[in-house]
């Protein structure tokens, strides 16, 4: 007999779990009966593709539904748009729906992803002040800035995609202020002398950036400025982008137990737990979930697409009977900053310090291919090693070229346990078009050893 499973979210977490399955093959849906549940009106997108879709780097109706929902139909899953799950009930195996509906589930996958972190402060609320965690929200935002009205703007938060929305509005000739909670932007992928070179680059390309500031949004029914400190700044856009929190609120109230980073607490093979019982058939993935960080192997929250489509292949591999388990993630983390690519895996130092871990770092600059190549690229790489083990614990780079590629590779690294004088001896491929003989991360690698 089929087995009903149901998931709960249409996001990345929810779509990947489906491609999971039915990458299981054809025999997937002569043990299942899946539905998913997904309260928005379109299929899946991607959240990351829309800030630069708003610089005008591609459309943005070519991002709004990378997966449509009649692919999944096709397949013969009951893939349910504008339908919330409204409650679980896990004595009873069901989920009540908006529509009034009760469906029941053998097995339970809950991916209901994150909300925007809003600030409690008057003002949050009116005309023209947006947040960023929706395609729809992306789609506000592009008209807003296609108002010929529109001449000032300011973003609230100092992450990637505030400051990739902030170049978007400098790119469309608005006056345009970041408005950051610490003391340099991308703190939490980059420590304050990396975070200043992106600072100084995008300032003399016209950004304005106010740091470490309390502040307030004003106006009538519509905004018109916001206060930070002591400067009242003209706003006719605000955006609202200081990260995310788990969207566990449905998990919670089922008695799902949640973590200390306030995402749904799972092991290793992605069950969810209550009254301190993990339960077989009910999961938990993506940006509800928490994980176990690789190398402080403490809770930590990892809301990116790439911890999500491998939960989703541990959830599936485990539906199926497939002993599969989730390691400790590392969270490699790629962002493109105008002309900069910004890279960072592993722990920052601020991170370090909170977990009383003692670091060496060293950081380097240098091109990336020899000096008879023309338009050859610059790259900064910062490298942190526990001070007692000398293992690499941390990796960030700044360039115009390549930093993808080289943060997964140092990700390999930190995971083989590599010292910096195991990485100073690496092989690196050479070729005068492609690299150097001399590779900027063996150097950082050398200084640390020193």
């Amino acid at each position: 007999m089929k087995k009903s499973l149901v998931i709960i979210g249409g996001g990345e977490a929810g779509t990947y779990t489906l491609e999971a399955l039915i990458k299981k093959g054809p025999e997937i849906f002569k043990q299942f009966d899946i539905t998913l549940l997904k309260r928005e009106k379109r299929g899946s997108a991607s959240i990351c593709a829309v800030p630069p879709a708003l610089q005008g780097i591609f459309r943005m109706d070519e991002v709004v539904e990378l997966e449509n929902p009649k692919y999944f139909i096709d397949h013969g899953i009951d893939y349910r748009t504008e339908t919330e799950a409204t409650k679980i009930d896990l004595e009873g195996k069901s989920v009540n729906l908006s529509t009034g509906e009760k469906i029941k589930y053998d097995y339970l996958v809950i991916g209901t992803g994150r909300e925007p972190r809003i600030p409690k402060i008057e003002g949050k609320d009116l005309e023209g002040v947006y947040t960023f965690s929706t395609i729809e929200d992306g789609e506000r935002i592009e008209a807003a800035m296609k108002d010929s009205e529109a001449k000032n703007a300011v973003v609230i938060g100092g992450g990637s995609i505030g400051i990739q929305t902030a170049i978007a509005f400098l790119k469309k000739e608005l006056k345009t202020k970041v408005v950051v909670g610490h003391s340099a932007p991308l703190s939490s992928m980059l420590d304050p002398d990396m975070g200043s070179i992106v600072r100084e680059s995008l300032e003399k390309e016209g950004l304005e950036f106010i740091f470490g500031k309390d502040f307030s949004i004003n106006g009538d029914r519509r905004v018109k400025s916001v206060i930070a400190g002591e400067d009242k700044i003209p706003a006719d856009i605000v955006v609202i982008s200081r990260g995310m929190l788990p969207n566990s609120d449905l998990a919670k109230k089922a008695g799902i137990e949640i973590g200390e980073t306030g995402g749904i607490a799972t092991d290793q093979y992605m069950h969810v737990k209550k009254n301190r019982k993990y339960i077989k058939d009910v999961y938990a993935l993506g940006d509800c979930s928490e994980v176990i960080d690789g190398i402080t192997l403490r809770p930590r929250l990892s809301q990116l697409a790439s911890t999500a489509l491998v939960q989703a292949k541990v959830i599936a591999d485990n539906l199926v009977g497939i002993n599969s388990s989730f390691e400790p993630c590392l969270s490699p983390t790629v962002a493109t900053i105008s002309n900069f690519q910004v890279g960072s895996i592993g722990l920052t130092s601020d991170i370090a310090e909170r977990y009383c871990i003692k670091i060496i770092s060293e950081k380097k600059e240098k091109p990336t291919k020899p000096r008879f190549y023309h338009g050859r690229k610059s790259m900064v790489v910062k490298l942190l090693f526990d001070a007692y083990s000398k293992k690499l614990i941390g990796a960030q780079i700044i360039s115009e070229d390549m930093v993808a590629d080289r943060i997964d590779g140092l990700g390999i690294a930190i995971k083989k346990g590599m010292t910096a004088k195991e990485l100073s001896k690496m092989e690196k491929s050479f070729d005068p078009c492609v690299s150097l003989h001399r590779d900027v991360i063996i150097d950082v690698a050398e200084e640390a050893i020193r």
